[in-house]
């Protein structure tokens, strides 16, 4: 979902495609390379507009696509466990050079996106929100010029403060 949506971000703003490399992939344990992107997840994008291909499938970064983790220049998670996985999964965290930091850290929020898998599409779609949140919070930090938004005076952050 968030690679997705970041992705889209990106061109909204005018970022050739191939001027940042996005990937994604799966850490947990239930993680299963080549499985089907989740019926949940094709439907709360497709209310915004972004269409899977039907052969989209999920990335296993324990199996097949280590190579990931090593190519990245940053990693990141939805959760501070899955820093915790992937550091675990990168070996000598000495000698890792790169940032793993969840998005809501990069973004400057703080906290985890819990994953949505497993419960209904309410869940999803408020994931779905949060994600595209933190994404243009975090947008500055990837394209320099791009629109900062103030956490004092966003609607969402307030929301969220509220306890909505």
């Amino acid at each position: 979902m968030a690679e997705h949506l970041l992705v889209r971000l990106l061109s909204d703003h005018a970022v050739p495609a191939d001027a940042v490399l996005v990937t994604s992939g799966g850490i947990a344990p239930y993680a299963r390379d080549g499985s089907l992107v989740s019926l949940d997840t094709r439907l709360v994008l497709r209310d915004v507009d972004i269409h899977l291909e039907p052969d989209a499938v999920a990335r296993d970064l324990k199996r097949g696509h280590r190579h990931l983790l090593d190519q990245a220049d940053l990693i990141v998670t939805m959760t501070g466990e899955q820093v915790r996985m992937v550091l675990a999964q990168m070996g000598d965290t000495e000698k890792i050079a790169k940032p793993v930091i969840t998005l809501r850290d990069f973004a400057d929020l703080g906290g985890d996106i819990a994953d949505p898998a497993g419960q209904d599409e309410d869940v999803f779609t408020a994931t779905r929100n949060k994600v595209a949140h933190a994404l243009e919070h975090a947008l500055p930090k990837l394209v320099p010029g791009a629109p900062v938004r103030d956490i004092a005076t966003c609607a969402d952050c307030a929301a969220e403060r509220a306890g909505a």
